[in-house]
């Protein structure tokens, strides 16, 4: 063997070792690229794909402030005892809120998979000078978590927590705070309803409700159902540019009553639309007093003063920042509740309301507190100042 073959041996023997070892070499995978968040359009603005699901997730809410003063009865003051004398005194209503939203979307084989959810947290002193008994108690602090809504719905089913379709179907009163002045109906109840859309304008809602209230110390009423027999609201309503005629009807089935309403929206311009709302009740058996002496006549429907009440107002919008907003309500007990604001938008999500409130209580009686509209006296003014950051 010569020089030049045993060189030729030794660097072929080497290249045979260096590929052995790198064929045992550890290789290092590329990085997978990051799943980002995917903007889902379907349902509207602010949807996005839960990571790894076909499930369209939105999360909002509002954070709320407000500060109101007047008179009791027309829920803005509040009353309280002086520190150092004892004496009875006016003072500030002051309620600051969280709300917390949730809304999801799917598209499914039976049709699109919904939820909603709505969780409040609110802190604030009391102005429930009136019920359920007469007190000055004016402690101010947290006043608990509340589930307003959290339903499930499968194409036109729903079932879960809700507020009564005696009054989402047909639509609140007015764009004013104090929309209640007198009452149009109750609000939280379970639920099991069905939605038909025919897609021409014509949608119908049928729903059994639990409703809620309840307890026998005939201070809050019994709006529970108190047997398997459900309280039952239906309701059709009919939509056209031009605005929309909605009607609902209602069975209590407690004290076996109905009552029905009756609404027109018109869009009279770009900016003004306008509202009228009629209301009308049996009560041969009602008998649920609203606060403590009150005289009843009154479910968890049928919540106005007599057989019939009605409800009216409007929106004008100056601009694009600024509205009034309007509601003048009757009942046949001579209630009279007038609500008045202007809502300006500071910037996008930020909105101030600025508001009055007048409530005239018909069937006051100084002498045994017998009013039904948690008035301290028969006439009564105040006003709020409501800040609100919706997101």
């Amino acid at each position: 063997m010569n020089i030049k073959s045993l060189l030729l041996g030794s660097a072929a023997a080497l290249i045979a070792v260096s590929g052995a070892r790198a064929a045992d070499a550890v290789v290092v995978a590329e990085p997978e690229p990051a799943e980002y968040v995917k903007i889902c359009d379907v349902y509207g603005a602010g949807y996005f794909y839960i990571p790894g699901t076909e499930t369209c997730l939105r999360i909002g809410g509002y954070v709320r402030y407000d500060i109101s003063g007047g008179d009791v009865g027309s829920f803005d003051g509040a009353k309280t005892l002086d520190v150092k004398d004892g004496s009875e005194n006016d003072t500030w209503r002051k309620k600051a809120r969280f709300t917390l939203k949730t809304w999801t979307g799917q598209e499914t084989e039976l049709g699109t998979l919904k939820t909603y959810t709505e969780t409040r947290w609110n802190f604030g002193n009391r102005n429930d000078y009136a019920a359920p008994l007469p007190t000055i108690d004016n402690t101010a602090g947290n006043s608990g978590v509340s589930l307003n809504f959290a339903w499930i719905q499968l194409g036109g089913l729903r079932v879960g927590k809700d507020e009564s379709a005696f009054n989402t179907f047909i639509g609140y009163a007015g764009n004013v705070i104090q929309d209640t002045l007198v009452p149009y109906g109750d609000f939280d109840t379970n639920v099991i309803q069905y939605y038909f859309d025919a897609g021409n304008g014509f949608s119908a809602v049928l729903s059994l409700e639990e409703g809620a209230g309840g307890g026998t110390d005939g201070f809050y009423g019994k709006g529970t159902i108190d047997s398997y027999v459900p309280h039952v609201v239906g309701g059709v309503k009919w939509t056209q540019g031009w605005g929309a005629i909605t009607g609902v009807v209602a069975y209590d089935s407690n004290y076996e009553e109905v009552a029905g309403k009756v609404r027109l929206d018109v869009n009279a311009t770009d900016q003004i639309s306008l509202f009228i709302i009629g209301g009308y009740g049996s009560d041969d058996n009602l008998s649920d007093p609203t606060y403590a002496f009150d005289a009843g006549g009154r479910g968890f429907y049928k919540q106005w003063g007599g057989n019939w009440a009605v409800w009216g107002g409007g929106t004008y919008k100056f601009n694009e920042k600024t509205s009034f907003n309007a509601q003048i309500s009757y009942d046949e007990w001579k209630n009279l509740g007038i609500a008045a604001n202007i809502a300006y938008d500071v910037v996008p999500g930020f909105t101030v309301t600025a508001e009055v409130d007048y409530l005239n209580a018909g069937k006051f009686d100084d002498a045994d507190f017998s009013n039904w509209t948690n008035a301290d006296k028969k006439s009564n003014i105040g006003g709020m100042l409501r800040f609100q950051r919706s997101f």
